[in-house]
């Protein structure tokens, strides 16, 4: 039985709020605040006194029960390493949470620089001993601190407000390393800054240093204000940063990206495969294809189809240039695959590209709204210049011949809108300064034949030097991959007529 004592009347007290006074807690490291992590705790206190009458030397006992619940702000000072959605994970062996000083020769304070020393603590608390009382788990604040299954992921780091290590304008950066052997988590590293503290209020801001949200709305940054209490008990403070956040694992969301062929030539078409595989523990919505074509490469709008568990789905399809955007309402159930398969037509300009597209896809967990993103998927496809690498270029002139040499000199003008026509009946009209040209013409001899009903008032010129142009078409022979010119030369019939 306990005697009335000071104690015994705040023993209720310091229970609980002198330990939470004792801890300096570098919260959860993970994606954001999520206040289903954490459980508001029910406290019942008893308070037991006795006193003796001295008038009736008689004794009386009593005790009374209180019970409150703490505030969500104030419960439970220790940070947890959960996965992300909450739940805890599978196997916390080998996770280690550790927070270093930045360096100092980095001037955006991003990069690692030593561990912070802290001071080591001790539990149970021996007194006299020059050792504070530290907090389970991490009783004796070592700094990095290993996570174990029985803790369940918690640790906790004590800060030494003798040392300044609260002080206004103190970083530090907090890192979470998964095991070297784990292939499904990295890395990650947040950036704690102490903007201010006064008045028993401590107000530091987070930072996402490798560009995953911190926040649920997608924040890379917060802010947030703790309250600092009891700092003078053992001359360390308290600093709950309680980012409740989830570690999600990598590779969520994997693209593969194939193609039917190695090698094509222009005129040829490509069929292309997507693969979109979810790896995670939650479905994926909102997903968004961005497939950037090569040089010469056509969609074939009416060929993309989706589909999922053998399944046909419909996919919205957007193409801005070379710049093909897939969309799909459908969700992919965890370790489901969305398949997006469309074809592309070569064109001559193929030629001039890479022949290398790629893929980047985004998409959204359906139970956080986190933004997933994998890629870019890329391949390559060889092109083959084919035909069209020995392909030339016939080009001519319908000029008006003044001298009959069959050659256009200065002062012998073009004729326009003169006819010829091909020996595989293609024609083809001369422009205002009576030029034409034929591009992409196989190689060999061609035969061109000047329409001379299309030209009214018009006349075949005799020519003085050549008696083969004297003739109303033109036998070429064009090399491959060259240049052949095929002129025509007139003379305007009332000309003729004057001579006779």
């Amino acid at each position: 039985m306990r005697r009335p004592n000071s104690h015994n009347r705040i023993y209720w007290r310091n229970a609980w709020f002198q330990r939470f006074a004792a801890t300096m807690l570098l919260g959860n490291l993970l994606y954001s605040p999520i206040s289903a992590f954490a459980q508001v705790p029910a406290f019942s206190n008893t308070a037991t006194y006795t006193y003796t009458d001295p008038a009736s030397n008689q004794t009386f006992e009593s005790s009374s029960i209180t019970t409150s619940v703490i505030s969500e702000e104030l419960i439970d000072p220790l940070g947890q390493i959960l996965g992300c959605n909450g739940q805890l994970l599978p196997d916390y062996q080998g996770f280690t949470v550790a927070l270093y000083d930045p360096d100092p020769n980095d001037p955006t304070g991003t990069q690692l620089g030593n561990l912070t020393s802290l001071t080591t603590t001790e539990v149970p608390d021996i007194p006299d001993n020059g050792v504070s009382q530290g907090i389970a788990p991490n009783t004796t604040n070592i700094n990095p601190f290993p996570l174990t299954n029985a803790n369940e992921g918690f640790y906790n780091f004590l800060f030494d407000t003798n040392k300044g290590q609260a002080d206004v304008g103190r970083t530090y950066i907090l890192v979470v390393t998964p095991p070297a052997d784990s292939t499904i988590y990295t890395q990650r590293r947040i950036k704690l800054e102490i903007t201010s503290n006064s008045n028993n209020i401590l107000q530091y801001t987070a930072t996402s240093l490798d560009g995953v949200p911190i926040s649920l709305q997608g924040d890379t940054q917060l802010t947030q204000e703790v309250s600092v209490s009891d700092a003078e008990r053992i001359g360390l403070s308290l600093l709950p940063m309680n980012l409740d956040m989830g570690l999600c694992q990598n590779d969520q969301l994997r693209i593969i990206k194939t193609g039917d062929r190695a090698t094509a030539e222009p005129g040829d078409t490509v069929i292309y495969r997507l693969s979109l595989r979810n790896q995670g523990d939650a479905g994926l919505d909102n997903v968004v294809v961005t497939d950037t074509l090569p040089t010469g490469f056509k969609l074939l709008p009416k060929s993309v189809m989706g589909e999922i568990d053998g399944q046909s789905i419909s996919i919205i399809t957007e193409n801005n240039k070379s710049q093909v955007i897939f969309k799909t309402n459908e969700t992919i159930p965890t370790g489901g695959i969305i398949n997006i398969v469309y074809a592309t037509q070569l064109t001559p300009d193929a030629v001039r590209g890479s022949g290398r597209n790629s893929a980047i896809v985004n998409a959204q967990r359906t139970d956080n709204d986190f933004a997933i993103k994998d890629g870019p998927a890329t391949h390559l496809l060889r092109i083959r210049p084919g035909l069209v690498s020995d392909c030339g270029t016939i080009i001519g002139r319908v000029f008006v011949d003044k001298n009959f040499d069959g050659e256009q000199q200065s002062g012998e003008p073009g004729v326009p809108n003169a006819v010829i026509f091909l020996e595989n009946g293609n024609r083809v009209t001369t422009d205002a300064n009576g030029l034409f040209s034929v591009a992409k013409v196989l190689p060999g001899a061609h035969t061109g034949v000047l329409d001379l009903s299309s030209l009214p008032g018009y006349t075949l010129a005799p020519n003085r030097k050549f008696k083969e142009r004297n003739s109303q078409s033109r036998l070429v022979r064009l090399a491959p991959g060259g240049m052949v010119r095929m002129n025509f030369a007139v003379t305007p019939t009332f000309k003729e007529e004057a001579k006779k």
